[in-house]
């Protein structure tokens, strides 16, 4: 050992060398800058944490032909398959009538919005303001409109866009939807809700539930009703009513129809202005399906300014004539009546057809009854699913009941739906059993539902979510121990420590050496002599 070393002169030197406190320190410094560097690499390599990227928001305005609702909906922003998984975080109604009610004073509409708007821009962070969409879809009051005058629901439509792009969020626009599309969005919303498309396993991930067959949506506004469900294998593809529905990276075969004219309003003036036609004094008319002890005066214009009822009008039609209805709260001629207004006989006896010779597949599986049936059968103190039989025997005390019994047996008691609540019952009777073909086996299988959790069962959410189909997803976040500027500056700093160390070190083993080699030349030289 000892010879190895005296045969390595810069080694022995270096020995030497580590007495010298320069030397110690540089080693010092260097060990510590290497161990430093190993340890904030390892740590921001293997300790680095995945976040979500956290919570996106949507709002959506459901113009409907009787009110506007506005929705504020939330997502994570990594979406779930392509398709957000979306919740109701907020809803506020807005005050006053349907936009399409300002076809003749449109500048109007905004003053409408503001109160509601307020509140949505304190539920949606600040921050996320400009990156919110936010839409507007009109309905079948609109489409209504539109056809009547198209000029007026452009101006609506025109207010409402110039009214939106003042305010902080991304407007997307304001459309006028279809019926189908209406009633795909309701179809949509129901299935979401009821945990059809997906649920959480047992390690908290989404998963598309097994076995588990959608429900089909009923659906009924003020202007129009949809129905919309998946049909047996037995169908005409070649119809428009058939369409394909993508969620969650599953296809679905839909039919979905919308009946314009025979929502709660529309359908109800259709049954005044035939009421009129069959009878023989046309200023004092009686009203099976009014409450007894209960009168109402309308105008001309009331009943027949509407496309749904033009061809109703009289042929001495003046608008503002005004017309009585006395109501008399008989059952039995108000169901016989209201059946008149659907056109069953169109149909030929065929069983794929509902009324008005459209087309309709056999029903099949559950169906959820919502908006307006959900009213109407709560204001017959039912809800959720019940018989056939169960409806009918609460319609008909409904409708046995004078007008002064009224505000005792509602909960929320409003003239306009109350004196209406026994046309509406039998309304629904002769839908569901006459036209889309309910039985007394099947029509249990209906339930009749405003919400689930503390979602609205309403088109606006299954809009909500196929709107999410085309918003890109947002890549995970990443959250690293030390952040990345601390991380480049500690690196750099050591770094550029050890090489100074090693630099200094390479220059004293590189002196030792020269120094060294002069001893041991001087001493040769010496030796010489």
């Amino acid at each position: 050992m000892f010879t190895v070393l005296t045969r390595q002169p810069c080694e022995q030197a270096g020995l030497k060398a580590l007495y010298r406190t320069p030397t110690i320190i540089a080693l010092v410094v260097l060990l510590v800058s290497i161990v430093v560097l190993v340890s904030i690499t390892v740590i921001q390599i293997h300790k680095q944490e995945v976040l979500p990227p956290g919570l996106k928001y949507g709002i959506v305005l459901d113009a409907g032909s009787s009110r506007t609702t506005v929705y504020v909906y939330q997502w994570p922003a990594e979406k779930e398959n392509n398709t957000g998984v979306v919740s109701q975080t907020f809803k506020c109604s807005v005050k006053g009538s349907g936009i399409s009610s300002y076809g003749n004073n449109p500048q109007d509409v905004p003053k409408a919005f503001e109160e509601c708007m307020q509140k949505v821009k304190g539920q949606v962070p600040s921050h996320l303001h400009g990156s919110t969409p936010i839409h507007l879809g009109a309905t079948a009051g609109m489409r209504l409109l539109r056809l009547q005058n198209e000029t007026a629901a452009n101006e609506v439509l025109e207010s409402i866009q110039s009214y939106f792009k003042s305010q902080p969020f991304d407007f997307r626009g304001a459309q006028i939807i279809s019926g189908q599309e209406e009633g795909v969005y309701g179809w949509i919303t129901a299935n979401y809700l009821m945990g059809n498309f997906l649920e959480k396993n047992l390690w908290h991930m989404w998963v598309h539930p097994h076995g588990v067959e959608t429900t089909g949506a009923l659906d009924l506004g003020g202007a129009s009703t949809q129905i919309s469900f998946v049909a047996g294998e037995k169908m005409d593809l070649n119809t428009s009513d058939i369409m394909q529905v993508s969620l969650y990276g599953y296809v679905y075969t839909l039919y979905t129809h919308s009946f314009q004219c025979y929502g709660r309003n529309e359908a109800e003036k259709k049954f005044l202005a035939m009421l009129l036609q069959n009878s023989p004094t046309k200023n004092h008319l009686t009203n099976p399906c009014y409450p007894r002890d209960y009168s109402i005066s309308f105008t001309m214009g009331h009943v027949f300014d509407s496309l749904c009822t033009v061809d109703q009008r009289p042929e001495s039609y003046n608008p503002n004539d005004v017309i009585t209805f006395e109501g008399t709260g008989d059952p039995s001629l108000c169901k016989e009546k209201v059946a008149s207004i659907f056109d069953f006989k169109a149909c030929h006896d065929q069983e794929t057809c509902s009324f008005d010779g459209v087309y309709q597949p056999k029903i099949k599986g559950p169906f959820v009854a919502f908006a307006g049936f959900y009213y109407t059968a709560s204001a017959l103190n039912l809800s959720g699913s019940f018989s056939l039989d169960t409806f009918n025997s609460s319609t008909w005390n409904f409708c046995s009941q004078n007008w002064s019994q009224l505000p005792l047996l509602l909960p929320k008691f409003d003239e306009v739906y109350a004196r209406s609540y026994c046309f509406s019952a039998n309304y629904i009777y002769h839908l569901f059993v006459n036209g889309y073909k309910f039985t007394e086996e099947t029509w249990p299988q209906i339930h009749f539902e405003k919400e689930v959790g503390n979602s609205s069962i309403a088109w606006s959410l299954g809009y909500m979510l196929s709107l999410t189909n085309q918003i890109p997803a947002e890549s995970p976040l990443i959250r690293l121990p030390i952040e990345p500027p601390a991380f480049v500056g500690t690196l750099a700093f050591f770094t550029a420590a050890a090489l100074l160390c090693l630099a200094f070190l390479a220059y004293l083993c590189s002196a030792t050496r020269k120094k060294r080699h002069s001893e041991h030349a001087f001493d040769h030289a010496v030796d010489s002599d």
